[in-house]
């Protein structure tokens, strides 16, 4: 497990097609962006691994709410 979260400009950059200039506030609106995601993900989880009387999540918890979670963050 990482103990720190990756440049998301680096990815960004390595995954648009053609060169792409991210501004310092651009960058932070994504860092949060991203945090919120996780933040909803690991609550889903949460609650699946309740809901299955678990006091740890774990990763099936995890993919078992992972495609609900972004059907939702899509909109």
């Amino acid at each position: 497990m990482l103990n720190k979260a990756p440049k998301l400009k680096s990815t960004i950059r390595a995954k648009a097609k053609g060169h792409i200039n991210i501004g310092p506030a651009s960058e932070a609106m994504i860092e949060l962006l991203t945090l919120l995601f996780l933040n909803s993900l690991a609550e889903e989880a949460k609650a699946n691994a309740f809901e299955e009387r678990s006091a740890t999540i774990r990763g099936h918890h995890v993919r078992a709410v992972s495609k609900k979670v972004l059907k939702k963050a899509r909109g």
